[in-house]
């Protein structure tokens, strides 16, 4: 039997990856990246010569069997996503779960993940929280938010800036304007920003002010 190990990348500054990552980066059989062209830049800066292979949410459901199959056949294999940690908000969760099943043996390399230092650096409590990850677009989306809308804990979202203005609005509506919120983005590169306010402060920022990158909603429980 082989190995499947799940191996976080940067979620924005290169230093941020740990020497693990890279020893097992090169050491592996063969990568399985999210987007092969990202994933391509990141192994050169590192000097990873390792093959890697396609694997994403739109194949991950097809590939699952072959990759199976390489694992059993002894083969040492490594998941990475885009950025981040595998199978937060990323594929993963599939392959994982059929190594479970499979009895083979998976590892998930402690690393880089957008929500911690989101968390960590909203001022909002964090000894419970819950991760949302992204909202339903459309169907199921006001059911979710009238469910959330009780929920004690501090509340974790994914969200992208196109959307970010409607899901601000949708917090004021449903979890009323003065619920606590802070927006988190571009967390570790250059131009990290945190906004920290009401809902409606929040908001109103970002209707004047376009956001831009990867964005980290957290939001603050129901008192």
């Amino acid at each position: 039997m082989g190995k499947l190990y799940l191996v976080p990348t940067p979620i924005g500054n290169l230093e941020d990856m740990t020497f693990r990552a890279i020893t097992i980066l090169k050491e592996s059989d063969l990568i399985l990246a999210e987007d092969t062209r990202t994933s391509g830049k990141l192994l050169k800066h590192f000097e990873i010569g390792t093959p890697m292979l396609s694997h994403h949410m739109h194949n991950e459901h097809q590939s699952v069997h072959k990759i199976i199959e390489k694992l059993q056949s002894g083969q040492t294999i490594a998941l990475i996503s885009d950025a981040g940690t595998p199978a937060i908000s990323d594929p993963g969760f599939l392959l994982t779960r059929a190594c479970v099943e499979n009895q083979i043996a998976v590892e998930c390399l402690p690393g880089a993940t957008a929500f911690v230092p989101a968390l960590v650096n909203s001022g909002l409590p964090n000894d419970k929280f819950v991760f949302e990850g992204f909202l339903p677009v459309k169907k199921g989306r006001q059911t979710r938010f009238q469910f959330l809308a009780e929920e004690q804990r501090t509340m974790i979202f994914y969200e992208s800036p196109h959307k970010l203005v409607k899901t601000l609005g949708d917090f004021c509506t449903y979890f009323g304007t003065d619920r606590a919120v802070s927006v988190s983005r571009e967390l570790s590169k250059m131009f990290e920003e945190t906004i920290r306010g009401t809902a409606q402060e929040v908001l109103s920022h970002f209707e004047k002010n376009a956001p831009r990158g990867e964005i980290v909603i957290i939001v603050g429980g129901k008192k």
